[in-house]
């Protein structure tokens, strides 16, 4: 189908959000119950109350997890804009592309190193790849 080639990178972004779910709780589990923290004990508490007695290295990644539910919430409702009206090919694709391929150095530099000035460069230049998107879903629609 014409335009829908851009649904790949949704997909592709998709199951990252999961691939870093699965490692935020393979490391915090075990963090958990190393640090004598019983979740069956706590009652309205949140993955913030936590972070005072988790390693950093620990939260990282439910940042980034949680980071992963923001500005790619816009990823994925410009990329069904133009898949719908048939412009989500050629250089929409690979821009959505090249939008997940700095999603995804993001999460791993988060996840692992976290150096804000190279997490800032890499989270700026994807959300300019994302304005691009969004002007060109403006331009087919308006």
């Amino acid at each position: 189908m014409i335009g829908m080639d851009i649904l790949q990178p949704v997909v592709a972004l998709l199951a990252w959000t999961m691939v870093m779910w699965v490692w935020m709780y393979a490391t915090r589990i075990p963090a958990m119950l190393k640090a004598g923290i019983d979740a069956k004990g706590m009652v309205g508490s949140t993955g913030a109350s936590l972070r005072a007695q988790l390693p950093d290295t620990v939260s990282w990644k439910a940042d980034n997890y949680n980071h992963l539910h923001e500005a790619p919430t816009l990823f994925y409702a410009v990329a069904i804009v133009l898949a719908i009206i048939s412009e989500g090919d050629g250089l929409n694709t690979t821009l959505a592309w090249a939008y997940v391929g700095l999603r995804v150095a993001h999460s791993i530099l988060q996840a692992t190193v976290n150096k804000v000035a190279i997490r800032f460069a890499l989270f700026a230049l994807s959300s300019l790849v994302l304005m691009a998107l969004i002007l060109h879903a403006g331009i087919a629609v308006f």
